[in-house]
């Protein structure tokens, strides 16, 4: 999960409100068998961090951060958490290995914290599901972060030695792998919390993309037959057309499917929604379910023949208490997955979806935000319970009928002039 990106929303004529292009079916297709479900996760965000240790440049507090502590301690009790998402029925366990926990300084691995990534996902295959591993999710051990990060050249080094240590180690379980989460946001953390700068930015992309390419050919190497991508945070309001040429384009250069994040929405109907923000955080920001066509529509166009999965979809709430605009998370589930049937449907090679999350984490910052499917009160109840959410049901429901069924509709109809696409989605709206 990332931070949400506040955009100015642009304004379009009258005359694109008025057009639309009809769609054959309202129906929701069924999905092909082989269609991958799943629940995703990261490293630190679940794991947890008391003591600030292992050091990272995360356990770096800042203005305004409460301390991870144990999070929801996923540490300890991932074979729990691995039978809450078999329960689901999910194929797929999206996990991330956290390079300052098994790299403590320059010159040594530890050992033993690996043995606790072989038993973390040598469960989640024991449990008869996928691993989705993510090598790098926004973490960096406190010693390259005290070497100036991806400033330094030598970081591609680092980067290098720590990731072939993890494909040689996990390829042997046919994962999906994720290069880096979210790229464009990995360098956008980095500047917002000072541990790089603007002119430095570019630098960061650039080895970014090296070292992507490079763990692209050893993967393909030790796994002939290997799944690789880098997931991608789709930006509503036409930002993707500034960012893909920048960043994405050049990751997908070297992927074997387009890795998709679809959190947010916008639309001219409401062009003040976002304002709800400044009170609510991430869960005061517009959802719209259709918004998830948009995206995939989006990336089958600009990466042709490439498959989609969606990696993180969601939809935050503000410490569990109800959203402003009264969605409920079971409902909204479900409003994604008839988009998801319907993009299938219209042809978009989507082959997978993955929830974010399995249960709430630390959101880069703050235990606010609440994304899971199971809702964990980590500031007020010690014993990090797993309470169900009413998305619970409603997930295992669909997974075990491989989508919503034909005659589900939307509890909520598309934005009449949704600008998630810019332009697009105005003048080639779903219906």
């Amino acid at each position: 999960m990332k931070f949400p990106t506040r955009l100015g929303i642009a304004t379009l004529g009258a005359a694109m409100l008025a057009m639309t292009v009809p769609s054959a079916s309202h129906a929701a297709s069924p999905l092909p068998q082989d269609f991958l479900w799943g629940v995703a996760s990261s490293g630190f965000q679940s794991e947890g961090s008391p003591g600030g240790l292992p050091a990272s440049n995360w356990t770096v507090l800042q203005p305004g951060q409460t301390p991870i502590g144990r999070s929801v301690d996923f540490r300890h009790r991932y074979r729990s958490d691995i039978a809450l998402a078999r329960g689901l029925g999910a194929k797929v366990y999206r996990v991330g290995v956290e390079w300052a926990r098994v790299q403590p300084s320059p010159h040594r691995f530890d050992e033993r914290e690996w043995a606790y990534y072989d038993d973390m996902i040598g469960a989640i295959v024991a449990a008869g599901m996928r691993p989705m591993i993510t090598i790098d999710h926004w973490v960096y051990p406190r010693w390259m972060s005290k070497a100036g990060s991806w400033a330094n050249p030598a970081a591609v080094r680092w980067w290098l030695a720590y990731a072939n240590q993890v494909v040689h180690r996990f390829a042997k379980y046919n994962p999906l792998w994720v290069t880096f989460n979210e790229p464009i946001m990995n360098v956008a953390q980095q500047l917002m919390r000072n541990e790089l700068t603007p002119a430095s930015a570019p630098v960061m992309a650039d080895r970014m993309v090296e070292v992507h390419r490079r763990i692209y050919r050893e993967i393909h190497r030790v796994q002939p037959k290997a799944m690789v991508t880098s997931n991608s945070a789709y930006m509503p309001l036409g930002a993707e057309g500034v960012i893909d040429p920048f960043l994405t384009d050049r990751f997908m250069a070297h992927a074997d499917f387009v890795g998709l994040d679809n959190y947010y929405s916008f639309s001219l109907s409401n062009p003040l929604a976002s304002a709800n923000g400044l009170s609510d955080g991430m869960a005061g920001l517009p959802i719209n379910a259709e918004s998830i066509y948009y995206a995939l529509r989006y990336n089958a166009r600009r990466y042709p023949g490439k498959p989609i999965y969606i990696v993180e979809s969601g939809m935050p709430t503000a410490d569990g208490k109800p959203r402003a605009d009264g969605y409920r998370r079971g409902d909204h589930l479900a409003d994604i997955v008839y988009w998801v049937q319907r993009a299938r449907a219209d042809g978009i090679p989507v082959f997978g979806y993955n929830y974010w999350s399995l249960t709430d984490n630390y959101e880069w910052g703050s235990f606010t935000p609440r994304f899971g499917l199971y809702t964990v009160n980590v500031l007020r109840d010690p014993s990090l319970r797993r309470i169900p959410t009413d998305a619970v049901p409603v997930y295992r429901r669909i997974i075990a009928r491989n989508g919503v069924g034909p005659h589900y509709r939307p509890t909520r109809a598309p934005e009449p002039c949704s600008v998630v696409d810019a332009a697009v989605s105005c003048l080639e709206p779903v219906h």
